[in-house]
């Protein structure tokens, strides 16, 4: 365990180096504040919710695999675990619910008859640890979506239900954001799809839109709730059309000026989430980001310092996009210790921030338009082995949270205490 002295003079060196290239590494540091990452719930228990004693993730091609022991039961066990992990993460974070999470204290509450009040204790709990709150519609797992299909179901009656539940999660966003001071990010998202291809795609998507139009009739207002909607390419069952595709998402967002979600899990292995950023926000005031690990497919691993991370934070920093993008994180890996994979994932993200918060870029940007492009590529190399984590140390240490690996003891020692009991 270094000490902190160390860890300072460390942090001097480079805060030199970087000051070379023209890079303030205190000013690096004070951007990560405004860095608020929504930590999404799922992860505690593999995305089962507590609607009944044995919920669980099923349908719309999206699959938890692993049984690594300590799953959270209950509401209170995934309180308790959100709070380990928000105590080993610098800077000041957010909850993602999804409405399956609801407090309904032992009662079967359908997703068409949720309301605030089976969120309260969730709101007054993000009160009581000073973040705010964000939420998502639950259109899977339930025998209303057996079929593939929600709020594109040529099933009036099913269709209705899903259009109810949509409705009923904005209004439980609204007042969320409007108790905890902090707009809530409601996020839309459906599984609907065909596993072979399909005659009547365009039947399938008016009656989405249809279902849209109706759901986000209410107006809302934005310093209490945005809206968002995702899309994704494909999943198991829904190999051969999805519905809500990224085209259609974006067009639809566009329109009616909502947030796309731009999950980089949810696309063809060569696309690049970060290059489409600034050009979605050409023609929408905000986005709503989805960061994991896409593996093949859309396996939401957990997330690392990769190529792909590090372009989507680079374009938004480069760009002072951070007042324009919602960040929240997206995997679910119960193969591992689940608090590990949340801190693990979580700092990745942050680190990502942090290293596209140390780059020149004004510099970079001259070389480029004066066509130096030999002396850009140069720097750019150059800068991948700039001590940059001597700046995420003391980034750390002033956050007054585990440095380097020390957080692994931590987690070691709470699946100990706590996982190992349950």
């Amino acid at each position: 365990m270094r000490t902190s002295e160390l860890i300072k003079q460390a942090y001097d060196l480079a805060k030199a180096q970087y000051a070379d290239l023209g890079v303030d590494t205190e000013e690096a540091i004070r951007k990560m504040k405004a860095v608020n990452i929504s930590l999404h719930c799922w992860q505690t228990d593999d995305v089962g919710g507590f609607e009944t004693p044995d919920a669980a993730l099923s349908g719309g091609g999206i699959q938890a695999t692993g049984n690594f022991p300590g799953k959270a039961r209950n509401i209170s066990e995934v309180k308790s675990d959100l709070e380990k992990v928000m105590s080993l993460l610098p800077g000041r974070q957010r909850l993602n619910l999804h409405a399956i999470y609801g407090d309904f204290q032992g009662e079967k509450v359908d997703r068409n008859q949720i309301e605030v009040k089976h969120f309260q204790s969730w709101i007054d709990w993000c009160e009581t640890q000073e973040i705010g709150m964000d939420f998502n519609a639950s259109c899977f797992s339930h025998t209303r979506a057996a079929d593939g299909y929600t709020l594109s179901s040529k099933n009036e009656e099913n269709r209705q239900f899903w259009v109810e539940h949509v409705k009923r999660c904005r209004a439980i966003s609204s007042e969320a954001g409007k108790q905890l001071g902090s707009p809530c990010v409601h996020n839309t998202w459906i599984p609907d799809g065909s596993k072979d291809t399909p005659i009547d795609r365009n039947g399938y998507r008016a009656l989405l839109k249809k279902s849209l139009d109706e759901a986000f009739e209410t107006v809302y207002p934005k310093e209490y709730m945005k809206d968002a909607v995702e899309s994704k390419l494909f999943g198991i069952g829904v190999e051969s059309m999805t519905v809500g595709s990224h085209d259609f998402y974006l067009g639809y967002a566009i329109k009616n000026n909502i947030l796309i979600c731009l999950d980089n899990g949810h696309f063809h292995p060569t696309e690049q989430v970060g290059d489409k950023i600034s050009a979605v926000l050409q023609f929408v005031d905000e986005i709503l980001l989805h960061v994991t690990r896409p593996i093949r497919w859309d396996s939401d691993h957990v997330v690392t310092l990769n190529e792909d991370i590090q372009l989507i934070a680079s374009e938004v920093m480069r760009n002072d996009f951070l007042d324009r993008v919602n960040i929240g994180l997206d995997f679910f890996d119960a193969s591992i210790n689940r608090i590990g994979a949340y801190v693990t994932g979580t700092r990745a993200a942050q680190k990502a921030f942090l290293i596209a918060s140390l780059e020149p870029t004004n510099q970079l940007k001259e070389m480029e338009e004066a066509g130096k492009n030999f002396e850009r590529l140069a720097l750019l190399e150059e800068l991948k082995t700039m001590p940059f984590g001597a700046v995420w140390d003391y980034y750390c240490l002033q956050e007054r949270v585990p440095v380097g690996t020390d957080y692994i003891s931590e987690i070691q020692q709470y699946e100990n205490d706590v996982l190992s009991k349950r």
